[in-house]
């Protein structure tokens, strides 16, 4: 057989594509339908066709490759390249993580930007020790209360069965008298059905994707935090790319942050409009209520900033600055 110094450079063309192409697998804890997950498989998406096909990004959602409490360390070890998490699920490592979660310091999407700002030097120094790159953020629509009967009296959130995604939301349950439980995303529809837990704290997206009005009746609409999903890689991984390729995960990772921001804001109204067109009671928390959780958030903000000292003092003065 032949070969013509032309075929001859094709396949060697082709051989080279192939040996510098990466696979990168990326977990995440929500379903494939959730508009966090959309949104990473619109940036995994446009990363291959940026980069030409020399980084895929395959998503895994709803955790079938890790679980959500998984993922964080899956990266840091290097078992995934690249994964989304709240990291605010993390803070008994480092509460700098729950810089999101702080109730009522942020409560409109433009102030939780505006924090996101002031926190990202912080945190990317935090996560670049345990061997992670911070590449986007998107929050979730703003949290409120859910129960399964009405609550027009703090004494009547008292033993009541609380589901908890991180320590700051079981500090919420201890404050106000119910009995937090850690429940993870993938299996709090089971945890609803079963009775294990009779209340949380979440955006009406969570209402939503697990239809909670099969379960529950009632929510309030308190604004007491907007928690972001933090999209990240193995630094490892990040620094072995191509500058040209770093390039595009970097530019691509802005687009989705700007883009889950804007479905964010866009989807917050008709999650909660969802919510009562299925039968819930939606409504504002009782001046009682408000008063109490106005009380929790004044002292979990001392308490935040007696844990995360300078750092995390550095970040609410960025934060308050004009």
């Amino acid at each position: 057989m032949k070969f013509t110094s032309l075929s001859i450079l094709a396949a060697t063309t082709v051989l080279a594509g192939a040996a510098t192409a990466e696979t990168w697998d990326m977990p995440m804890a929500y379903p494939a339908s959730n508009y966090h997950t959309e949104n990473a498989q619109t940036f995994a998406d446009a990363v291959a066709e940026c980069t030409g096909g020399e980084l895929e990004i395959v998503i895994h959602a709803g955790g079938s490759l890790f679980k959500g409490d998984e993922i964080k360390r899956a990266v840091q070890l290097g078992e995934a390249q690249i994964g989304e998490r709240l990291l605010s699920a993390h803070a008994n490592e480092d509460a700098i993580f729950a810089y999101d979660s702080v109730p009522f310091l942020a409560t409109s999407f433009e102030a939780s930007e505006k924090l996101r700002e002031a926190a990202l030097p912080t945190l990317s120094e935090v996560l670049a020790d345990q061997n992670i790159v911070p590449l986007y953020s998107v929050p979730w629509p703003p949290q409120g209360l859910y129960f399964s009967k009405p609550v027009s009296e703090p004494s009547e959130m008292e033993g009541v069965k609380f589901r908890a995604y991180n320590s700051i939301t079981a500090r919420v349950a201890e404050l106000s008298g119910m009995v937090p439980t850690q429940i993870e995303a993938a299996d709090l529809k089971q945890a609803l059905a079963t009775g294990v837990v009779s209340s949380m704290i979440s955006s009406g997206s969570t209402g939503v994707d697990e239809s909670v009005w099969e379960d529950m009746t009632n929510f309030y609409d308190v604004k007491a935090w907007l928690p972001r999903n933090t999209v990240f890689a193995s630094k490892d991984a990040f620094e072995g790319l191509s500058d040209e390729v770093r390039t595009c995960l970097t530019d691509e990772a802005e687009k989705a942050q700007a883009r889950g921001t804007e479905k964010a804001a866009e989807l917050a109204g008709g999650f909660v409009d969802t919510l009562a067109s299925n039968g819930m009671d939606v409504n504002p928390p009782s001046d009682a209520v408000t008063a109490k959780l106005k009380e929790i958030g004044e002292t979990m903000t001392s308490e935040w900033l007696e844990t995360t000292g300078e750092k995390g003092q550095t970040i609410i003065d960025a934060y308050k600055a004009d």
